[in-house]
């Protein structure tokens, strides 16, 4: 599902920056617009996900102790529940 958002009070340096720069790459403002704030949400995703991981690697300890899960397991359990959750193996026993 979609949804519309507007935003009020772009300066007209800022619009002519953005569009320009939407220009150069070949696409509207729109879908520049649009791609700057996917690949935002995608930091903002992963910063969640490194954190999750650190937590679960050092259990609140300095480091990973010798029972710590793989960490590759880890994200790529992650990132299997994030993309396609209705097929991720769920309670599997990672380490």
């Amino acid at each position: 599902m979609t949804v519309v958002l507007t935003i009020r009070d772009v300066p007209e340096e800022v619009r002519d920056l953005l569009a320009q720069q939407a220009r150069e790459r070949g696409q509207s403002l729109q879908a520049y617009l649009l791609a700057v704030l996917n690949r935002q949400a995608d930091f903002c995703r992963n910063r969640q996900l490194l954190a999750e991981l650190s937590d679960e690697l050092d259990g609140g300890s300095s480091g990973a102790g010798p029972t710590a899960p793989n960490a590759s397991d880890l994200l790529a359990r992650s990132r299997a529940e994030r993309d396609f959750p209705d097929s991720a193996p769920s309670g599997r026993d990672v380490g």
